[in-house]
């Protein structure tokens, strides 16, 4: 069985997500499918990414009495793979 880095794995689900996230910002401004997001949109996914993350823990808590978007669901999945990444690294650094 070959070797793998754990910490690869989620680096690239965490990039997968970031294009999910890419993706539904396209198809919530209108635009029509696509199968790879464009710059823009992930520009667009990278602002909603650090907005996301630079709220309050408040917000957050705030949210889990009301359903969360299908955006706002991508966004808290993200977050938990980069809560997990750092979990990492935390752990190799120690």
């Amino acid at each position: 069985m070959a070797y793998t880095d754990e910490l690869e794995s989620v680096l690239e689900a965490e990039q997968a997500l970031r294009l999910m996230i890419a993706l539904r910002i396209a198809e919530e401004g209108g635009e029509p499918a696509i199968a790879a997001p464009l710059e823009h949109h992930l520009q667009a996914a990278d602002e909603a990414i650090e907005a996301w993350s630079d709220e309050d823990e408040d917000e957050h808590d705030a949210r889990a009495f009301r359903p969360l978007t299908p955006l706002q669901q991508l966004l808290a999945e993200h977050r938990a793979i980069c809560d997990r990444i750092a979990d990492i690294r935390d752990r190799r650094l120690s």
